[in-house]
């Protein structure tokens, strides 16, 4: 089930990566950048993304969760939504279900695609076996699927209304508990799912465009939508982003022997600033998660707290994409109090380095070990073999042999196979191309499905750069790489064919 959950939720990146675009030209819609019929233009752009999102959702889901993200199982994720969305109005026009049945069907359709992508039927309807035969199953389905909701959605749709209401009426606790759970679920992937609840789905806010009244779901939309109660379940994330992570890389910097901090500076530098300007945090969070779950405990506490602050302050922003300096900058003059941003992520800093320099003394951390690591990497030469730790003496040798071995191979299959690429030390490190099942990827992650994980060893990762591992069960790996995970993902799947 954590798999399941965990795929899906890096099948949501599929269509939450077109929000920024739209996000930018609602901005721009707003006639202080641009006026008269270009505004006009550029809002009505936007708008056309966030009222098809149930759509976009089911094409991205179904790309996401289909084997090789294959476009017959997009094409059914959209044949699924139009039609059980069609359905459902047809029984009973109050039924709402937003973004949800764009997630059904887009689980439905690449779930379909897995298992009947190559089915074959009878000579005579052989034109519509295999791929074409996924539409066709997947709208059967939405049938099906249409009637269900339209009799029995309703039940959902209070019990969604009455959780809405109830997170609205905890006011900055419920602010609070949703920013912490933010950042507790980011280790499982399964952040993305409940970031669909309250930014796509929490509130409605009704409004005019180009004559037509039209309805903005969820905290994200209704922002640029231009309602200015919300943003408070995205404003206080700009602190944390901007001032508290780069904070907590001072104190991590500060905590460092001085014979790394060339190497460890150089890192943290990296991080910080991917974190302040675009918002992206994984890979910040990802060098102590492990090594300090503790300190990850008090990160999300501290994040949710932020959340609960700038709520309590009037502070109400918001962003296509992150938290980042970008987004703070562009969205600006649609925020209500952006400025109180700037004190209260001071503040907000000051605490992060203070309780993280803190910690990482008293609890005595070691930050860092894969610095260590790297300085003794495989080289050519090994200067005293009882300085070199016996995993590392491993390694050399056999980059020796394989040195020895790809010397001695013709110009043809130098060309065809490089063991000392970047590519082939992760499918080494991942146990070869026979213990490799599957190969996927989101924005920050290599996902790989293996026979067994048992017997691979993280410090390889840490070796290639990897910022942390993560082992669901015993057949799955994730590898936290940041932003060059998808194209690494891309090269695996190249050389395996």
């Amino acid at each position: 089930m954590l798999n399941f959950l965990q795929k899906i939720g890096k099948a949501l990146m599929t269509p939450i990566a077109v929000l920024p675009v739209a996000a930018l030209l609602l901005r721009f819609g707003f006639g202080d950048i641009f006026d008269g019929q270009s505004a006009v233009v550029m809002k009505a752009a936007g708008d056309a993304i966030f009222a098809n999102l149930d759509l976009l959702f089911g094409i991205g889901i179904a790309y996401g969760v289909a084997k090789n993200s294959d476009g017959a199982a997009a094409l059914s994720g959209a044949i699924g939504v139009l039609i059980a969305k069609a359905v459902y109005i047809s029984i009973d026009e109050n039924v709402k279900m937003g973004v949800f049945i764009g997630i059904i069907m887009g689980i439905i359709a690449g779930t379909l695609y897995n298992r009947y992508h190559d089915i074959k039927l009878p000579e005579f309807l052989g034109f519509f076996g295999g791929k074409r035969f996924v539409p066709i199953i997947t709208a059967i389905l939405a049938i099906f699927v249409g009637v269900v909701a339209g009799y029995f959605w309703h039940y959902a749709q209070d019990g969604i209304d009455t959780f809405s209401n109830a997170i609205i009426g905890l006011d900055e606790v419920g602010t609070f508990i949703y920013g912490t759970l933010n950042r507790l679920l980011i280790p499982l992937g399964l952040h993305h799912i409940l970031n669909s609840i309250f930014w796509f789905q929490l509130g409605d806010y009704e409004y005019i465009q180009a004559g037509k009244e039209l309805i903005a779901h969820g905290d994200l939309h209704r922002f640029f939508a231009g309602d200015k109660s919300a943003g408070i379940y995205m404003a206080g994330f700009y602190p944390v982003m901007m001032f508290g992570l780069p904070a907590l890389g001072l104190a991590m910097y500060l905590n460092t022997p001085k014979s790394k901090r060339k190497e460890v500076g150089a890192i943290l530098i990296s991080v910080a600033l991917t974190s302040f300007l675009t918002g992206i945090t994984e890979p910040f969070e990802f060098l102590f998660l492990f090594l300090s779950p503790l300190l990850f405990v008090v990160h999300a506490l501290l994040t949710g707290l932020s959340l609960a602050v700038a709520q309590m302050m009037g502070i109400h922003h918001g962003f296509g994409f992150s938290a980042g300096a970008i987004d703070y900058i562009i969205n600006y003059k649609l925020a209500t109090e952006p400025l109180m941003l700037l004190p209260l992520g001071v503040v907000i800093g000051v605490v992060y380095f203070i309780v993280g320099y803190t910690l990482i003394r008293v609890l005595k951390i070691e930050l860092f070990r894969e610095v260590e690591l790297k300085e003794s990497s495989p080289s050519d030469t090994i200067s005293d073999p009882k300085e070199t730790d016996e995993f590392n003496i491993k390694k050399i040798v056999e980059e020796k042999d394989k040195i020895k071995e790809f010397t001695n191979k013709s110009p043809i299959e130098k060309d065809h196979q490089k063991p000392h690429s970047e590519v082939d030390r992760f499918i080494d490190a991942l146990g070869g191309r026979e213990n490799i099942v599957d190969t996927d990827s989101c924005i920050t992650r290599l996902r790989m499905r293996v026979v067994d994980s048992s017997d691979i060893k993280d410090d390889e990762f840490i070796l290639l750069g990897a910022k942390g591992v993560i082992r669901p069960d015993k057949e799955s790996i994730q590898i936290v790489l940041g932003a060059k995970a998808e194209a690494i993902a891309q090269n695996i799947r190249d050389r395996l064919g």
